[in-house]
């Protein structure tokens, strides 16, 4: 979460203006108390302060229960789940790059329960208090995704987190190359939105994504990608597709090589690749781009690692 200044409006209604009017009222009426009145006034702000912080939720070894507010069906199997914190200002906690775990006890063919864990990584972030925002797919064999889209408004997941090896920070490098396959457009989506609110702050980090999707209408939240583009010159994404209409003007088939080569940065020590999607995609990538002079990519990717895989 990117820091608040101080000089927010919620700082000034909450703790400036009513400490100034109770050292300034003290003048007028007992100026001998003033010294006192401003002792009250700091140690009252400061409490004020203190429980103005969000207050992050989220424990890395222990599920906790978390609501569905609202369900967005975006088509016949994925849906935006919107999950309720326990008070308007809470945050997850959840750093840039990170994910959540889901854990569920599942039914299994035998009629026996079993405990599936699987990671996901929210669509909202901490600047969002109150709540957080999950995109899902379900598929006829996923466990999770199936649980997930069988959910009511008014029913509870079990969540922990953080987890994960990756945290963005602001210039970590110069210019990120993404590939991203379907659902795997959530951990992007999630670096590219806080690069671009830290633009004011002095974030000038460059993205290349390639987007990779069957069809037209499996490329999930289109309009937030295309509106992050208009709004700021510095991110440009590259729509692929294995079966695209008449008149497509994007790429065409799996992401190859060629593809990489063309549409994201060279090798350099601040570029880095970044790749989240189907196994064999990731796996095809990762020689992909170890060809083209990047750093072999290693099985399980490391914060340091050129090519990181989520």
């Amino acid at each position: 979460m990117a820091e608040e200044s101080l000089l927010e409006r919620k700082y000034f209604d909450g703790i400036y203006i009513p400490a100034g009017l109770l050292v300034f009222g003290t003048v007028i009426v007992k100026s001998e108390w003033t010294l006192y009145a401003a002792l009250v006034a700091l140690v009252l702000g400061a409490i004020k302060y203190w429980r103005m912080l969000p207050n992050k939720i989220l424990k890395p070894n222990v599920f906790q229960e978390f609501e569905l507010k609202e369900k967005t069906v975006i088509s016949h199997n994925v849906a935006i789940y919107r999950f309720k914190l326990p008070t308007p200002a809470a945050i997850l906690g959840l750093p840039i790059g990170q994910h959540i775990s889901i854990g569920a006890a599942i039914e299994q063919p035998d009629g026996s329960t079993k405990e599936i864990v699987r990671s996901y990584t929210p669509i909202s972030g901490d600047h969002q208090p109150g709540y957080f925002d999950l995109l899902i797919k379900s598929y006829p064999t996923g466990n999770i995704s199936k649980h997930m889209a069988s959910l009511q408004v008014g029913q509870t997941i079990r969540v922990k987190g953080p987890k994960g090896a990756f945290v963005y920070t602001p210039n970590m490098v110069r210019h990120f190359g993404m590939v991203a396959g379907g659902t795997g457009i959530t951990p992007m989506l999630q670096v590219i939105r806080a690069i671009v609110r830290g633009r004011a702050a002095g974030d000038r980090t460059e993205v290349d994504l390639i987007f990779a999707n069957v069809t037209q209408q499996d490329i999930l939240l289109k309009e937030d990608l295309d509106a992050l583009v208009a709004e700021d010159k510095g991110i440009r994404v590259h729509y692929v597709l294995d079966r695209p209409p008449e008149g497509w003007t994007g790429g065409v088939g799996f992401v190859t090589q060629e593809m990489v080569e063309k549409l994201l940065p060279k090798p350099a020590d601040d570029v880095k690749i970044l790749l989240c999607g189907p196994p064999p995609m990731i796996s095809g990538l990762k020689k992909a781009t170890e060809a083209l002079g990047f750093k072999k990519a290693k099985p399980v990717s490391k914060l340091e690692d050129q090519v990181f895989a989520f």
